[in-house]
């Protein structure tokens, strides 16, 4: 991996774990989850028409998307609303990079060196080694939903893996992907949560950084997948738990034992790893 995609995919996690934290910051995780997708999707609107068109192949890949990460949005939301972010966080994001790295190699045909493997493996079990640093489990919902969105986050990866790929035009792609799961989440906010409306006056410039921290961070992770294999940019996107963990800590107030920061050196040695591979 080239040291610009290194460092482009590195600031991609620093704002990925920006923007779950406005989410886990605010009064209402999913009303905010549901603020961001929205503002995501007004600010594509905006920039769609200055991109060139994609290839008609990545429509269906953007459908598949939309519906995975809508479910996404709602299990992120539902996890915060139960569980610290320290907590919740490595486990929906230590899983990911290895069922990614597993299936790339299995179905996509996708071959990894060694220095990869073990840079995936590094990432994935120093985030997963937090779990041992919680102090135990408060309410177990909230870690069932989160191996859950591990889940859903290796579906999406490997479907906007392969979709931007054939698109021929990567910030076409993301924002239509932000357009086609935004566009549902506000409409079903206005049905369903009509309080949505005042909850955005009061928290609208939670969806606005939100929005711009996820366009940023995405577009950025589906860009470095049109320049490096998928599995080693979704291992690398997980390092944002390096940035998570000190804004656990600092911003949010949560505590950060020795273990987690132990946890935490381990995943940058294994992005240390990926970068020589």
């Amino acid at each position: 991996m080239s040291l610009s995609v290194f460092a482009i995919v590195l600031f991609a996690a620093a704002l990925h774990a920006g923007w779950n934290a406005v989410v886990k910051g605010a009064s209402d995780t999913l009303l905010t989850a549901v603020l961001i997708a929205g503002f995501a999707a007004v600010i594509a609107l905006c920039l769609l028409p200055f991109l060139p068109p994609m290839a008609a192949a990545s429509w269906g890949y953007i459908c598949i998307s939309a519906v995975l990460q809508i479910v996404y949005y709602a299990l992120v939301a539902g996890a915060y609303r139960i569980s610290d972010m320290s907590r919740t966080y490595p486990l929906m994001r230590g899983m990911p990079p290895v069922l990614v790295a597993v299936a790339s190699t299995v179905a996509l045909g996708v071959t990894l060196s060694v220095t990869a493997w073990i840079g995936v493996g590094l990432i994935s079990a120093g985030l997963l080694s937090l779990l041992l640093a919680t102090g135990g489990v408060s309410d177990p919902r909230g870690m069932r939903l989160a191996a859950l969105n591990a889940l859903v986050i290796a579906a999406y990866t490997l479907v906007d893996g392969a979709g931007v790929r054939l698109s021929g035009a990567p910030a076409t792609y993301v924002m239509w992907i932000f357009v086609a799961n935004g566009v549902p989440m506000a409409l079903w906010a206005l049905l369903w949560r009509p309080e949505v409306r005042i909850y955005a006056i009061h928290n609208w410039a939670y969806g606005l950084v939100g929005a711009v921290g996820t366009l940023a961070s995405y577009g950025l992770a589906l860009w470095a997948m049109t320049e490096a294999p998928i599995p080693v940019v979704a291992a690398l996107r997980e390092t944002s738990i390096l940035f998570g963990t000190a804004i656990a800590a600092f911003v949010l107030k949560e505590k950060v034992t020795q273990m987690r920061l132990a946890a935490v050196l381990v995943i940058a040695l294994g992005a240390a790893t990926l970068r020589l591979a």
